[in-house]
């Protein structure tokens, strides 16, 4: 048999009274700026360990040994003043997010690393090398996960009945940030109610990644990192993951701006769009309503694009996506778009954002066209990595987000 994928572990967690002041934002949602006033008068938050360039002279450099070494002295020492504290024994945390009229419920829990070696924790984007460096180093020098993986998985009976019997008692933290998002935790300490949680996730054989394929690629490289260090046998073998129920988590659009027309004029590049699309102009934000649909915002107008010839609904899975659908019949074709992970020419823009953020983008001068996307499923999400296929990048955008800080996972258990 299989070795369970959720396993409890001995959280890193803030005393009650400091959880309102630890909670945080996740490191990579905001620039430096933003962290900076974010963190400015907030002497416990997470934000000092997460991004430690904060507390460094402005233009340090983000990957320099200082800013790693920052983060670590800046857990320990929330760890020495009693802000953080360390449950004495393995515990699950069941964590609730509450966003306006959305409400969802998983379990903080360890995965194991061979899970994700062997594709039971499964993958749908690609990782940038960049990126993965930085949280190997930032995992391995602050000794933690402090940046949780959020994950999904298939609805189970045992786990809702599970869940509502936790969440039916008082929380161990409520807390509402500044964005208005609840974020409550129950963390369950009891030895037999840990076993009960394990036992209803007992069924659960595959994860899906839906946010955080650099967390989860870098913690599988610290892990051998250090049985490279240590020996064999030696290595950390988990990672900390939040797990929901696929029919709980909310999807948003992931929207894409381009800088320029690759040459074409604005004429010729809408003689182009019509060839593939339906195009009509319309007099508010041309939001889709339904997958193959599109919007397009171009010299002051917004149009609403149909596909002439949408993929069939036995295609393949990838072929299904209107990521991959834009990108084949416009982005790359047209607008020269190659590669969307490294092509400057492109950016992305989350759909929490709303249309009016495209809009303005283009106003500006800066760029000259913005596409707004129907939100993938997770249904979609979950048959792409099923498949081992990777969708292409920023296809996904997940809200609300995970708040960093309530739970983190040391790696010296």
């Amino acid at each position: 048999m299989s070795e369970s994928l959720l396993h409890p572990f001995t959280g890193l967690r803030p005393a009650p009274d400091a959880a309102a002041d630890v909670a945080a934002p996740p490191y990579d949602v905001m620039s430096f700026a933003e962290a900076k006033v974010m963190a400015e008068g907030r002497p416990l938050s997470f934000l000092h360990v997460s991004r430690p360039e904060i507390d460094l002279a402005d233009g340090t450099n983000p990957y320099s040994d200082e800013v790693y070494q920052k983060g670590a002295d800046n857990l320990a020492a929330m760890v020495e003043s009693g802000v953080l504290i360390r449950d004495p024994a393995p515990c699950f945390y069941v964590y609730r997010i509450i966003m306006g009229d959305h409400s969802q419920t998983g379990l903080v829990a360890a995965t194991p690393v061979s899970a994700y070696n062997e594709n039971r924790v499964r993958k749908h984007e690609f990782t940038r090398p960049d990126k993965e460096d930085d949280r190997v180093r930032q995992i391995d020098s602050v000794d933690a996960q402090t940046g949780p993986v959020l994950v999904v998985h298939e609805a189970e009976a045992s786990i809702s009945a599970a869940l509502a019997d936790i969440t039916a008692a008082d929380p161990t933290y409520d807390v509402t940030q500044p964005d208005g998002v609840r974020h409550i935790i129950w963390a369950v300490t009891e030895p037999g109610a840990v076993a009960q949680v394990a036992d209803a996730y007992a069924p659960i054989d595959v994860l899906y990644i839906a946010d955080g394929h650099h967390r989860s690629a870098a913690a599988s490289r610290v892990a051998a990192l250090r049985e490279d260090r240590a020996g064999a046998g030696t290595a950390h073998e988990r990672f900390l993951i939040v797990a929901f129920p696929a029919n709980e988590l909310n999807i948003l659009d992931y929207n894409r701006v381009v800088k320029d027309l690759n040459g074409l004029t604005a004429e010729t590049f809408m003689a182009r769009v019509n060839e593939e699309f339906d195009v009509a102009a319309v007099d508010h934000e041309a939001r889709p309503t339904e997958q193959h649909a599109f919007g397009m915002y171009l010299d002051g107008t917004w149009y609403a694009l149909t596909a002439k010839a949408p993929p069939a609904s036995d295609a393949e899975p990838l072929d299904r996506l209107d990521v991959k659908l834009l990108s084949d019949r416009l982005l790359g074709s047209d607008l020269g778009i190659a590669d969307p992970r490294t092509d400057k020419r492109i950016d992305f823009v989350g759909g929490i954002r709303g249309l009016g953020a495209l809009k303005d983008r283009v106003d500006s001068g800066d760029w000259a066209v913005a596409f707004a996307l129907f939100p993938t499923s997770i249904k979609d999400l979950m048959a792409v990595a099923d498949a081992n296929e990777v969708m292409p990048p920023k296809s996904t955008w997940f809200e609300p987000k995970l708040a960093d800080g309530l739970v983190s996972y040391p790696l010296g258990e």
